[in-house]
């Protein structure tokens, strides 16, 4: 972190920043958030991504339209990656990888941009591991944008071990405790089922990809500045080690919160129907659940959580958009009509979890999903099932922010009880209260709009400070 506040942000000229995120909308809409934010300040964006993916983002406010340029880049075709397959929400998890190679294969046509249109900076994900160094060529200044928190950057480590050249943590086993460079008490770690996943889903590369590790530890490298999607009144210790880390400038962007009003219009008349059902229940009383856009239930694992539903007596409201054939337990949706709901298609999640009726969110612990959550002050049940989102728990866990549901410590089985045991625990029991009260607290710094516009100040007059010393070096 920076110690001493750069000049505001209103100070110096404008500034042109492409942003660059990787192919999933868990990135894309954060890249896409914090550009508004910076755009709303004066500056000009270029948002470079595929056709359909540019074609599928939320529409942006009209006034921000002429400093905001979406640049549309063909995604290169390569073998097995499927035809119109242009984001993670697009294939099925194991297939993943080919979408890296393609994204790998838009060097060319990004250089051809950078040369053509000469911007002060490129904010860039973690994926394109290449681009700093082309950036750097063109003498152009690049951030590598991590849009999950702190802990997790700081438990991943320093560059030599992300990019495999310490022999550090060569099994699963090694990642279920807090690494040898936490130099403060923490229990953020995988857990065994949580890590084995990550290794059974080849994010740590095989003979045909570059492994995510590497990506990340190479971009980190390249770059000149980190920046974080989180606040260090949340995470300081994580700041902190992050900056001794990587020895170069760590600076948090805010948490990005999400408006109630978020996702414009109606939906071809979903919301109104939404509203409609959780305006009849009482205040407090309904739990949401959501595991975002690209989990993968089983059938066991979607049994168990409708049946512990049931079993809860909890009214509730479940978005599940399916990305497998699997099916709902037979007469479940007839044994929980007026109690529940199962809605299958896009849901506006700032809007629900921002009503009154709502007191608790069942999620996957996805970073945008917790700031959601937290900012409206709703109990977090968490059932983790990809990357990052394990060590999201652990954080919440610690700061008492959420309750795990209790779960198998291989496999990562549960059971309908412990769901419906660990829901009723957060939203109504006694014993619960201690997380109602926690993230009730934490809602007003999660939320905090002055806060946040701060955050982009402050970023901004970085930027802006870097580049007066780039043009007169």
């Amino acid at each position: 972190m920076e110690s001493n506040p750069p000049p505001a942000a209103g100070a110096g000229q404008k500034l042109h920043i492409v942003m660059f995120p990787w192919l999933a909308f868990g990135h894309m809409i954060p890249f896409l958030e914090l550009s508004k934010l910076i755009a709303q300040k004066g500056h000009k964006i270029s948002f470079l991504s595929t056709p359909k993916n540019i074609d599928r983002l939320p529409e942006i406010p009209p006034t921000l339209s002429p400093l905001i340029n979406f640049v549309k880049l063909p995604l290169p075709h390569i073998e097995n990656l499927p035809e119109n397959a242009e984001a993670t929400i697009d294939l099925p998890y194991e297939q993943v990888k080919y979408l890296k190679i393609a994204y790998d294969r838009l060097q060319t046509p990004i250089t051809q941009f950078l040369k053509s249109s000469n911007p002060d900076w490129v904010f860039l994900d973690f994926a394109p591991y290449w681009l700093p160094q082309i950036a750097s060529d063109l003498n152009i200044s690049t951030a590598y944008f991590n849009i999950l928190n702190a802990a997790l950057l700081g438990f991943l480590g320093p560059v030599p071990v992300l990019k495999g050249e310490e022999d550090y943590r060569t099994k699963p086993e090694d990642f279920v405790i807090p690494p040898k460079w936490v130099p403060f008490e923490s229990t953020v770690a995988f857990r065994l089922f949580e890590i084995l996943r990550i290794f059974r889903d080849g994010v740590s590369g095989d003979n045909e990809n570059v492994p995510d590790s590497y990506r990340i530890g190479a971009t980190i490298e390249g770059c000149d500045i980190v920046a974080v999607k989180s606040c260090s009144e949340f995470e300081p210790e994580w700041f902190e080690l992050l900056v001794e880390l990587h020895r170069k400038p760590v600076l948090a962007v805010g948490l990005l919160p999400a408006t109630a009003d978020d996702g414009g219009g109606d939906a071809g008349g979903g919301w109104s129907e939404i509203e409609n059902w959780l305006g009849k229940q009482e205040k407090g009383s309904v739990v949401y659940i959501a595991f975002g856009s690209e989990a993968e239930l089983s059938q066991d694992e979607l049994t168990e959580i409708a049946l512990g539903l049931e079993l809860s007596e909890l009214p509730f409201f479940w978005v599940l958009r399916k990305r497998c054939p699997n099916e709902l337990p037979d007469g479940f949706l007839e044994r929980v009509k007026g109690r529940g709901v199962v809605w299958t298609s896009w849901a506006p999640q700032p809007r629900i979890l921002s009503h009154d009726s709502v007191g608790g969110f069942l999620t996957h612990a996805g970073w945008g999903s917790i700031v959601d959550g937290i900012q409206f002050g709703r109990g977090l049940i968490v059932l983790p099932f990809l990357s990052d989102q394990g060590i999201n728990a652990r954080i919440l866990e610690e700061k008492k922010l959420g309750y795990s549901i209790p779960r198998d410590e291989r496999d990562g089985s549960f059971y309908r009880e412990s769901v419906a045991e660990s829901l009723r625990l957060v939203m109504v029991e006694e014993e619960g209260e201690i997380y109602r009260n926690k993230v009730k607290e934490m809602s007003g710094l999660f939320g905090d709009r002055d806060r946040q516009d701060r955050y982009v100040d402050n970023l901004l007059g970085f930027l802006q400070s870097r580049k007066r010393i780039r043009e007169t070096t």
